[in-house]
């Protein structure tokens, strides 16, 4: 094992720099936001691969295995391959996502679309999420190449194309599974690699979008005896939705087992309405949230529905607040719909992949702490369905993560290096 960690050493941190400002200088072209933004994740394989075909099998004479794979045109995924000499025995990272979050450079205090460096400080969209992984896995599969260890295991990086957003579908690691190109994967543990903060992350919350629509009927504010007001209706009918949603989802036995930092939660976002005058009772509104339950639907289904056949029962706000006319033969009403369901997932933590990471953090970082987050990370729970073990790590910063001024540290980048050698060694026994 040491002679392994001695064979790869340290991250290269000029090389590493030098990569990450090439892919940070594309990033304006990478983010992800359709229809306006739609990301040309091909701006970063190109970079990647100026890296690494002259260590290919195709080009370079050399032990990588590399296959570009493109669903839709610019959009390319890179699957790269260091065999080993036992049938069978694999490690894989996977998830360096080539894509970014949208940027404002008027809210930003400075450019985030080009690598800026401030002492330890790696600014830049992307530095954390996810670019720097990009070129932090780049750079270990180059020194494999270029040091050729002779290891039983095989190591494969998988960068991926579109993990920002998801309306347009087929175009990354979905498309890789549902293909079967990633299938040998399942033979090893599988680190996905886009989480932060140098701890291995267990756990992730599910997450379903759901709307409210609240129609009432619109009237002179001065006359609210006539009215049936959409706003009060909405508010009253989220509060007792909500209260429902807590005395039937009680958070769960293993939340402290995981070290989930909040339980299940049912939440308003935003509110919309289609406007009018201040003296004008709006007939008609919006509440939009989130929840983050993958089994809610049925019960919010089923709260919304007892509200429409119960609305006297509602509470009102004063004398003449009320959600029906009975004289006009009028009542309010609700109804819910939900958009696409964003499934969390709790690692295996009896997996030898999950040890392996612990004791490769424990003697890297010198502590291991494993967390788990109440936000949503796409994609890795289909990837647990279909039979991967699925380990979660990451070495930005979660402070920084979609938020403006984003940036990295290049002393937890170089641990991060380290953390993946000592997985690979750890692996070799």
């Amino acid at each position: 094992m040491a002679d392994i960690e001695e064979t790869l050493g340290e991250l290269n941190k000029d090389s590493f720099v030098t990569l990450l400002r090439k892919i940070i200088g594309e990033s304006k072209h990478l983010q992800n936001n359709p229809p306006e933004l739609i990301p040309e994740e091909d701006r970063v394989v190109k970079h990647v691969l100026d890296t690494l075909l002259p260590y290919s099998t195709t080009t370079g004479g050399g032990p990588l295995i590399v296959n570009h794979v493109a669903y839709f045109p610019g959009r390319g995924n890179l699957i790269v391959e260091y065999p080993g000499t036992e049938d069978g025995k694999i490690l894989s990272f996977v998830g360096m996502h080539m894509d970014v979050v949208t940027a404002n450079p008027n809210d930003w205090e400075f450019d985030p679309f080009s690598l800026s460096i401030d002492g330890d400080k790696l600014r830049g969209r992307g530095t954390t999420d996810c670019l720097g992984h990009v070129a932090l896995v780049t750079e270990l599969m180059k020194r494999l190449a270029e040091t050729k260890p002779k290891l039983k295991s095989t190591v494969v990086a998988v960068f991926i194309a579109s993990e920002e957003n998801s309306t347009i579908t087929g175009v990354g690691v979905d498309a890789l599974v549902k293909d079967g190109l990633l299938n040998k994967l399942k033979g090893g543990p599988l680190y996905w690699i886009d989480t932060a903060d140098k701890q291995p992350c267990i756990g992730t919350g599910g997450m379903i979008p759901w709307k409210i629509h609240v129609t009432g009927k619109l009237f002179h504010s001065g006359l609210a005896h006539k009215a049936i007001n959409a706003l009060e209706l909405a508010m009253e009918a989220l509060a007792e939705i909500q209260s429902r949603f807590y005395k039937d989802f009680p958070p769960h036995p293993k939340e402290k087992i995981y070290g989930f930092a909040t339980p299940s939660t049912m939440k308003p976002t935003q509110w919309s309405y289609p406007g009018g005058g201040i003296n004008q009772i709006p007939g008609e509104c919006t509440i939009a949230g989130d929840v983050s339950v993958a089994d809610v639907k049925n019960k919010l289904q089923e709260y919304v529905d007892d509200i429409n056949e119960n609305l006297e029962k509602l509470g009102t706000r004063g004398p003449v607040s009320k959600y029906a006319l009975p004289d006009e033969n009028m009542r309010g009403s609700l109804t819910v719909t939900f958009e696409e369901v964003m499934s969390g997932v709790a690692c295996n933590l009896e997996s030898r992949g999950f040890h392996v990471l612990c004791k490769a953090t424990e003697k890297v970082v010198g502590h291991v702490a494993p967390y788990s987050i109440t936000g949503s990370l796409p994609l890795i729970r289909e990837l647990q369905d279909e039979g991967f073990d699925v380990q979660t790590s990451g070495y930005g910063l979660m402070a920084t993560y979609h938020a403006k001024n984003e940036y990295c540290l290049l002393s937890d980048m170089c641990q991060g290096y380290r953390v993946f050698v000592s997985i690979i060694a750890q692996l070799e026994n």
